[in-house]
């Protein structure tokens, strides 16, 4: 596969064109400078495939009535330490972060929180609800999946059962977050959806043919396309991967019981009529405050990371990293060389732009 061929955009040139063309798109100001500020986020820590590469896909949900902007959580269930919430199929980016910040402000008083969400459009990058969270000084677990959405074959198998059910935990430190954040599909759907549009090639074992064979090709997950355009995963007949074998098959599945099944939002199979896709999350809010001694706990956890990050490198130039470093290095770069995106991709974000009457930005 060819090199890919980037066009480089500077952070806030490409957050203010995202935030026009979700205005335009029907969302208050507020709430388009939200997505575009998580999308584009996405893009700055190196997370091109929950970034502005989804800006057609949602637009086109929004058209079709699978995504609502403006809403607002309803409240399910409310036991004060545990909170069950509809998001009534709002745009992830707003109903997420309405549902973290009442997790976040639960935690700060009783120490702790359990949240459960249902019905969210696609809520993006975890990780930046752990972000959050950590910015208060405390730890949050979520677990995630994709009602609707069957894109990933189990451990051993060919066909689709899971979605790629993201996992997340973040860590408050003096010296800056520890937060993991992956995909519990060998790639997300968002990689194979920016391989797709003339991005980074996806790993040659990344995906599986309906006949068992390990492929790196995008049309095994979508089936034929064009080079720009939408991409519809149930035109494949193949399966993203599990990542770890049978260790990522089971944690996928924990993501589908406790982010699907316990919050009433659904698994992702078996499938029946369903127009839309939703996003079910399972977040779990600790203030390390309110838990024990937080210095202690600081300085214990603080130590601990250093001395494995201290750990012989099998590559010199490759050190040890702790989850959330390389997101760090990566936004230092990418402010300074804009965020990379592949032509097609931006000439997709282009006509997206176009079909609602807004102008791309000059020069580029």
């Amino acid at each position: 596969m060819a090199e890919p061929d980037y066009v480089y955009i500077p952070e806030a040139e490409l957050e203010g064109f995202v935030t026009r063309i979700f205005t335009a798109s029907g969302c208050t100001p507020h709430e388009a400078a939200r997505i575009s500020n998580h999308l584009v986020g996405a893009n700055l820590s190196g997370h091109d495939s929950h970034g502005v590469v989804r800006v057609p896909r949602y637009v086109e949900w929004q058209k079709a009535g699978y995504v609502l902007a403006g809403q607002t959580v309803d409240t399910i269930t409310d036991g004060g330490s545990f909170v069950l919430l509809d998001g009534k199929f709002g745009f992830g980016q707003t109903v997420a972060q309405q549902a973290t910040e009442l997790g976040i402000e639960r935690a700060l008083q009783n120490g702790a929180c359990i949240v459960g969400l249902r019905n969210a459009g696609h809520i993006g990058r975890t990780g930046d609800y752990a972000e959050m969270a950590t910015a208060q000084g405390l730890i949050s677990i979520h677990f995630v999946n994709v009602a609707g959405s069957v894109l990933v074959a189990p451990f051993g198998g060919t066909e689709r059962r899971f979605s790629t059910a993201p996992f997340c935990v973040g860590v408050p430190l003096p010296q800056g977050p520890v937060i993991l954040d992956f995909a519990t599909s060998f790639v997300a759907e968002g990689k194979v959806l920016v391989a797709s549009n003339g991005g980074k090639a996806l790993p040659e074992n990344a995906l599986i043919t309906a006949e068992g064979q390990m492929s790196g090709d995008p049309h095994t997950l979508y089936g034929d396309y064009a080079p720009v355009g939408p991409r519809n995963a149930a035109g494949g007949t193949g399966a993203i991967r599990a990542f770890g074998d049978h260790k990522g098959s089971g944690l996928a599945l924990m993501c589908e019981l406790l982010a699907g099944a316990l919050t009433g939002g659904g698994c992702s199979g078996p499938i029946t009529e369903r127009a839309r896709i939703a996003n079910g999350m399972l977040s779990i809010y600790l203030s390390p405050q309110h838990f024990g001694d937080e210095a202690a706990f600081h300085q214990a956890a603080q130590g601990y990371i250093s001395w494995v990050k201290s750990c012989r490198a099998a590559d010199p130039e490759a050190p040890i990293l702790a989850p959330g470093d390389p997101e760090k290095q990566r936004r230092a770069k990418r402010r300074i060389t804009g965020l990379p995106l592949s032509r097609d991709a931006w000439q997709g974000i282009l006509d997206t732009a176009a079909s609602l009457g807004i102008n791309g930005p000059q020069g580029i």
